[in-house]
């Protein structure tokens, strides 16, 4: 289990974007179960939407990325490499996430090499799924994201 002290150790991002507090589970580059822990403090819910909040879907969908991050890097870190989401595929969004809800996310490889690593993605609460889908990520080099 990774705490979120740990969790920042291995996450390229930094609140208020960073979206996986704490990791409960993680296998050697193929599995990771995270959680997102979803506050009417974050700054999104004063305008989506003001009477009835409800967690962005493309913010599940970050969520889940920043964990597939980690878990393509949990034998170590390139610092010269980023990972990019290449391709968000099949992603259904079952039931709306609200502020109180503890999201399990969980992601598992399925595909990898070449530069191109594929994830299955589950995202529950309550052991109800809210969002599933797929992911896919490329690595390129720092350098050449402004370049």
């Amino acid at each position: 289990m990774l705490n979120i002290n740990e969790v920042q150790k291995r996450i390229k991002q930094r609140p208020p974007f960073q979206m996986i507090e704490k990791i409960v589970e993680i296998r050697d580059g193929e599995y990771a179960k995270g959680i997102k822990n979803v506050s009417i403090n974050e700054p999104y819910f004063m305008g989506h939407f003001p009477d009835t909040p409800i967690m962005p879907g493309v913010l599940l969908i970050e969520a889940a990325a920043q964990l597939c991050s980690v878990t393509i890097e949990s034998s170590g870190t390139d610092e010269s490499l980023i990972y990019v989401l290449l391709k968000v595929d099949e992603f259904k969004f079952v039931k709306p996430v609200i502020p109180g809800d503890v999201c399990e996310i969980e992601v598992t490889k399925t595909s990898g090499g070449a530069g191109l690593v594929k994830f299955d993605v589950v995202i529950k609460v309550d052991d109800g799924v809210r969002a599933k889908g797929k992911l896919a990520f490329t690595s390129m080099p720092k350098e050449a994201v402004y370049n």
